[in-house]
């Protein structure tokens, strides 16, 4: 046990220590944005909100998240990466605070979308910041670190969350989430400095490619955006499916959400460490990646015995682990030919605009053919997605001017 232990241990050597304090810094971010898991609960129990009116709220969520990663992408390419996370955090804190006293639909509307175009600017930033200060040889694990770090935040986040709600109210929960936003910052002001970026990886590129001019990064967005719509559905159809098909308690489905969690806080680096010792390509990986996830919705369709839920959520956790990490790793790649920010804030619009229709999408499935016929549309989805990453792959294997 202890050597295993020490094996685990070991997959985090050799990171920078800027690259923990990035982690350390997300961790405060995301568990601080408590309010989000909560917001239809508290639109329709505090605000009486229509089931009508939050699914525009959210529609106002996603809009502000892709203005956002656009504009911080833009930003972070103009003035920098360090000010645009100062900047976004401290206003991100502001604003949350500023959320409780908006009580109209149409106001709630305005100021969700104001508050994720101001959060998700940092979303591009952090990413920059974090091929900056990595190692090239570390930059994959140190995107796994990002998202353990993700991960354990957004663990925490709604647990407190929860407990904060009994015990001082919605309101409680947005002073909290403003707070901590502004701690992030008080954080990053200390601790990181932009300085030290020229020690480690030169980000400047004399004559930057355009992102929009490169074929192989437009099919792997489109590929991103797919895998985007497919992944959602574990957050929105799929505790829906446990609960009025296979009549799970909330109690067994959040065991099985939590599964999810658990699985990649222990896992996740050594698989990584492992896969970036094989001969695998970037591409490959994602594509077992989408095979997995895709394979999880099918196998839901193959029998009605309950423990086909594990084995499904298995699948898409091993798929989840692999093509994030990679797909990331890949995106930071690319944007060395060209503006980092633009590069990556595609990425993160990639998966921004499928928030816009995924959730929505895979309801309208539901209640109009049913959870199966909705599985066997998914498995198809990831099938187009996988076409992609193959295309993308033979792309990649092409001479320079191909790809």
């Amino acid at each position: 046990m202890k050597r295993l232990f020490q094996n685990y241990i070991n997959t985090f050597e050799g990171l920078s220590r800027e690259v923990w304090w990035l982690a350390l810094i997300t961790f405060i971010n995301r568990a601080g944005t408590m309010v989000i898991p909560f917001l239809s609960l508290y639109l329709t129990k505090s605000l009486d909100f229509s089931l009508s009116d939050v699914g525009w709220v959210m529609t106002s969520f996603g809009l502000g998240s892709v203005v956002g990663s656009w504009l911080g992408g833009k930003l972070t390419d103009k003035i920098g990466y360090y000010k645009v996370m100062i900047f976004s955090l401290f206003l991100t804190g502001l604003l949350f605070i500023g959320l409780q006293y908006l009580d109209t639909f149409f106001t709630m509307c305005i100021g969700i979308f104001v508050v994720m175009l101001v959060a998700d600017s940092f979303r591009p930033a952090m990413f920059v910041a974090m091929s900056a200060y990595s190692k090239p040889e570390n930059k994959t694990r140190s995107v796994t670190l990002i998202r353990l770090a993700i991960n354990l935040g957004f663990s925490a986040g709604p647990a407190v969350g929860g407990l904060i709600i009994t015990t001082m109210s919605y309101g409680g929960l947005f002073w909290v989430d403003g707070i901590t936003c502004i701690l992030a910052t008080i954080v990053l002001i200390k601790v990181l400095h932009p300085k030290t970026t020229t020690t480690l990886d030169e980000i400047k590129v004399e004559h930057p490619e355009s992102a929009y001019s490169d074929k192989a990064f437009l099919v792997f967005l489109v590929a991103m955006t797919l895998f985007g719509i497919i992944f959602l559905q574990y957050f929105s159809t799929i505790p829906l499916y446990y609960k009025d098909v296979h009549f799970l308690t909330e109690f067994e489905i959040g065991l099985l959400l939590g599964m999810n969690g658990l699985i990649i806080f222990i896992l996740e680096m050594p698989l990584i460490k492992w896969l970036e010792n094989r001969r695998a390509t970037k591409a490959g990986l994602m594509l077992l990646g989408a095979v997995l996830t895709g394979a999880s919705f099918l196998v839901l369709n193959m029998t009605s015995w309950v423990g086909i839920l594990i084995i499904g959520m298995l699948l898409m956790t091993i798929g989840e682990m692999i093509i994030f990490p990679f797909s990331n790793a890949f995106a930071m790649d690319r944007a060395k030919k060209g503006n980092q920010g633009e590069f990556l804030a595609l990425y993160t619009i990639a998966f921004s605009i499928a928030h816009i229709g995924g959730h929505n999408a895979g309801m309208q499935m539901i209640d109009r053919i049913g959870f199966d016929n909705t599985w066997y549309v998914i498995t198809f989805i990831s099938v187009l997605c996988m076409i992609l990453l193959l295309i993308l792959k033979r792309m990649l294997a092409k001479p320079h001017k191909d790809q």
